[in-house]
């Protein structure tokens, strides 16, 4: 099983970006703490993060062809990257979006995501938890799409 791990733009800030909201950790740290996770469950990772759209298609159109399951942080992305929704809708992956801040609890604007349509689930609100209920949701319904 192989995961993908993708993060918007901004997100390799984390830990010195507003802290109140987005925490401490930093990108490599959660990385670490995924990455033990997913190994916990038998599943590999791949991380990538860019602060440009078109990269990051051109990295998912890379690799998300043998990709098993998908876990993003589209960050400002969120609302307008239709060229990453497309994306994501072509690789016909399961998807789960993840937010560290409860964005349904913040501005207006941040509470409408393109990306959620083309996804199993929306994690929100859980800091770097969230992405650890991301993975282990992906490798469970794929080892229950694997045993039926």
């Amino acid at each position: 099983m192989k995961l993908l791990i993708i993060n918007g733009p901004n997100l390799n800030r984390l830990g010195e970006r507003d802290p109140a909201i987005y925490g401490t950790m930093t990108l490599a740290e959660l990385e670490q703490r995924i990455g033990a996770r997913a190994a916990e469950l038998g599943a590999e990772t791949s991380y990538f993060q860019s602060n440009h759209e078109g990269v990051l298609v051109d990295w998912l159109q890379a690799n998300g062809p043998s990709a098993t399951g998908i876990v993003i942080n589209p960050a400002a992305l969120t609302t307008y990257g239709l060229s990453l929704r497309d994306c994501l809708l072509d690789m016909g992956v399961p998807t789960v979006e993840v937010h560290l801040s409860h964005i349904h609890a913040r501005e207006p604007w941040r509470r409408e995501s393109v990306i959620a349509p083309v996804c199993v689930a929306q994690v929100t609100g859980m800091g770097w938890r969230g992405y650890l209920a991301a993975v282990d949701y992906l490798v469970d319904i794929t080892n229950k799409e694997g045993a039926a």
